[in-house]
C-alpha cells in the first residue's frame, strides 16, 4: 500500500501541482485509514470494499470525530481510489456510492478594521526585527496570502516599482498588489533591516530571522501572538485570521467576488462565497437594529 501512496504523492506533485498543506493532508488521511485496514487484516488496497470504508466512517464517528474531518477523510479517499482506477490497479471506487455529507463551513473569524490597525501598529520600527515583522504584517493584511507563501517570498518576489508581489503556491503563482503602507514597509525593511539579519549574500528569502536564514511559520506565528497580547487583544489571533480579515474587509467595501478569489488563490469559487456571509451577517445586523420597524 506504501508503494501506491509514493506513486499517488507523485501525481499530486507532478501532475495536480497540488499546495505542500494539500499534499500533507491527504497522506494524513491516508496513511490514518492504512493504518485502520491493518487493524482489520486488509494488506492488499485491491481488497478494499465499500463495507470496509463505512466501517472506517463508523470508528471516525466512535472516536468523536468532527463532521468536517471525517468528510475531508472521506473526500481523500474518494480522490486516491479514483487515482488507482485512472492507474488500472483496481476498477470500481469503494468510496463511490458513498453520499458525502456536505461539509458545513464554519463562519470564518474576522478582526474588526480596528483591531487591525491596533495589531499593525505594535511593531517598533527602530530596530530590524520591528521592521521586518511591520513590513510581514503589512503585507499578510494587504495581500491576504497564506503564511507559507509569505515566509516563502524571495527579494525577486517583490516589485515596488509596480506596487505588487509574485505570489507562489507550489508550481503555481499569482500577482497582487500592495497597497502604499505595505509597499512603505518593505522598502523601508528592505533599505535598512533585512541588510542588519542577512547572513549569507546568496541568501535570497525575502523575511528573514535572527539566524539570517527564511522566516519559519512557527516563528511568525509567534510573532503574531505576541503582537496580539501587546495589543490588548482579547481574542486569539492567528496569522490566518488576518488573512480572512483582508477577504472579508474587501468584500465589504465593495470589491467583486472573483477579484478576490484570484488574490486569495482559490481554485474555486464556492470557497471564497464563504465571506459573502460575513457580509450578509452584518448587513442584517445593522438593519436589525436602525430600521424603525425591524
Amino acid at each position: 500500500m506504501e508503494d501506491n501512496l509514493e506513486v499517488f504523492t507523485n501525481y499530486l506533485k507532478e501532475v495536480k501541482h497540488s499546495a505542500e498543506n494539500t499534499i500533507s493532508s491527504y497522506l494524513r488521511d491516508l496513511k490514518a485509514f492504512f493504518r485502520f485496514l491493518e487493524k482489520i487484516g486488509i494488506t492488499d488496497i485491491t481488497q478494499v470494499n465499500q463495507t470496509n470504508v463505512m466501517a472506517y466512517v463508523y470508528e471516525l464517528q466512535q472516536q468523536q470525530k468532527a463532521s468536517a474531518t471525517i468528510f475531508r477523510n472521506l473526500a481523500s479517499l474518494r480522490t486516491f481510489f479514483y487515482f488507482l482506477i485512472e492507474e488500472g490497479k483496481i476498477q470500481k471506487n469503494p468510496v463511490g456510492q458513498i453520499d458525502l455529507p456536505r461539509e458545513e463551513r464554519k463562519t470564518p473569524k474576522i478582526m474588526t478594521m480596528e483591531q487591525v490597525e491596533l495589531l499593525l501598529s505594535q511593531p517598533c520600527t527602530k530596530d530590524a526585527r520591528g521592521m521586518r515583522d511591520q513590513a510581514m504584517l503589512e503585507v499578510l493584511y494587504a495581500t491576504g496570502i497564506r503564511v507559507s507563501e509569505l515566509i516563502r517570498l524571495k527579494v525577486s518576489d517583490v516589485n515596488l516599482a509596480f506596487s505588487c508581489i509574485e505570489c507562489h503556491d507550489g508550481k503555481k503563482s499569482r500577482i497582487i498588489p500592495i497597497g502604499t503602507k505595505a509597499k512603505e514597509a518593505v522598502w523601508e525593511y528592505l533599505k535598512k533591516g533585512r541588510v542588519q539579519l542577512v547572513h549569507y549574500p546568496e541568501e535570497n528569502a525575502l523575511f528573514l530571522n535572527y539566524g539570517g536564514k527564511q522566516m519559519t511559520r512557527q516563528g511568525f506565528w509567534k510573532i503574531v501572538k505576541a503582537y496580539a497580547k501587546q495589543a490588548g487583544i482579547g481574542e486569539e489571533i492567528t496569522p490566518h485570521i488576518l488573512r480572512h480579515s483582508f477577504a472579508a474587509h474587501l468584500l465589504e467595501n465593495g470589491a467583486d467576488l472573483r477579484s478576490v478569489q484570484q488574490m486569495l488563490g482559490h481554485a474555486d469559487i464556492t470557497t471564497t462565497q464563504i465571506y459573502t456571509k460575513i457580509k450578509e451577517t452584518k448587513l442584517r445586523n445593522v438593519y436589525t437594529h436602525t430600521h424603525p420597524r425591524a
